[in-house]
């Protein structure tokens, strides 16, 4: 089938967001496009309308098509959850938790099955497929079981797009050095490259664009300004880089910066608001006296809950609640709100029952089953109506 590959010099270069633009450019020409990703590692996620669990950003990407987002759209998803392992998430349904080096020996064969069979679903649908790799296709000590970069691309041999971040420095030599590392049939795939982040004025660039161009044989297709509206971010890295300051804004949300945070996504929200100033604290931060407190999602529940109490936030939440502050806790960070977390298989790494903060009454077990569902509510907090 028709398609389009989009690497990245390195992890945060912009492929996530070019693929959204190319999906949401070629949908308003009329096509029938949609984002594939084969293998996303990320903390962000996504349950589609039948319960499948995929990358955020294949759900926005598919938005940007037009399209609802589908499990054949993220066929592997690892999730992290500390102690060098991941959880397997396959079409959309956990199938286990594995370390890196026992993923490799079991689920590769049955990963490559699986985005296979994806890309045959999404070619009945779909006219073009606008696919996305992961971190950097030139990491030689992990070519040889690669399921998101070069392999797709050559399997489908799709004409490919380099992205590079000229923010970080180097960026000359991160596009010249990704293509030294590729193989031979591998660089005939690159058809373009993209400069991302871009400050400043073009034309003192422009000489850098001539030499890259003579040097590499490949036409640079666009040069992308810095944008301030960030991309959903697909792990927390990205938090370092938010340090928007709001001189308007009225209220100050608190969010707890756990260490295995998950779907911190569901803030982009609330960053876009320009009277609201969001906070990120690291647990051994000071709390102060926000207007609101958040605990996100988490990953490993019970190990953050254990840092929480270990650094004295615990406490200090505990206290901002009985003072009259308001604290909301979302899935990992609500289940840490109750009374008691129990993990009776050690699941998620602590075996054992622990106590919670004790604001709501509620009991958590942690089970291999786990159900995801789409879910539409009313608050009654803190007015009756609201969507």
């Amino acid at each position: 089938m028709k398609s389009i590959m989009v690497v990245g010099t390195t992890s945060h270069a912009g492929k996530s967001m070019l693929v959204a633009a190319l999906c949401r450019i070629l949908s308003r020409k009329g096509w029938r496009v949609a984002p594939f990703k084969g293998q996303n590692m990320a903390l962000n996620s996504y349950v589609s309308t039948t319960g499948a669990e995929i990358g955020y950003a294949q759900a926005v990407q598919a938005w940007a098509a037009g399209v609802p987002p589908q499990a054949e759209m993220n066929p592997i998803l690892l999730k992290p959850q500390g102690d060098h392992t991941s959880q397997v998430i396959l079409k959309g349904r956990s199938i286990g938790t594995t370390t890196a080096a026992d993923y490799y020996k079991d689920f590769f064969t049955v990963g490559w099955q699986a985005i296979q069979e994806s890309l045959a679903r999404l070619s009945q649908e779909f006219d073009l497929l606008i696919c996305e790799g992961a971190g950097s296709p030139a990491e030689i000590n992990l070519k040889h079981r690669d399921l998101a970069n070069m392999r797709i691309a050559t399997y489908l041999e799709a004409p490919t797009i380099l992205i590079a971040d000229i923010e970080r420095g180097g960026v000359f030599a991160h596009i010249v050095g990704t293509l030294e590392l590729l193989e031979p049939e591998e660089r005939a795939l690159v058809k373009g490259i993209v400069i991302n982040k871009f400050r400043g004025q073009r034309s003192i660039l422009q000489p850098g664009i001539e030499w890259l161009e003579e040097r590499t044989g490949i036409p640079v297709l666009g040069v992308i300004p810095w944008i301030n509206e960030a991309f959903p971010a697909e792990d927390s890295l990205s938090l370092l880089e938010r340090r928007a300051v709001k001189d308007q804004a009225e209220i100050t949300v608190a969010i707890i910066r756990l260490p295995h945070i998950s779907n911190f996504t569901d803030f982009d929200a609330l960053e876009a608001e320009p009277s609201v100033a969001v906070k990120y604290l690291n647990p051994s931060d000071e709390l102060g006296y926000p207007d609101a407190v958040i605990l996100p999602g988490t990953k490993t529940t019970i190990a953050d809950l254990l840092v929480l109490q270990q650094s004295g936030m615990a406490e200090a939440i505990r206290d901002y609640a009985a003072a009259g502050g308001t604290v909301m806790g979302i899935c990992g960070g609500f289940q840490i709100m109750g009374q008691m977390l129990a993990d009776p298989e050690g699941l998620e790494g602590h075996e054992g029952r622990f106590d919670g903060l004790g604001l709501l009454p509620l009991r958590t077990v942690i089970t291999q089953q786990k159900i995801a569902r789409q879910r539409t509510v009313t608050s009654k907090y803190p007015q009756e109506g609201l969507p």
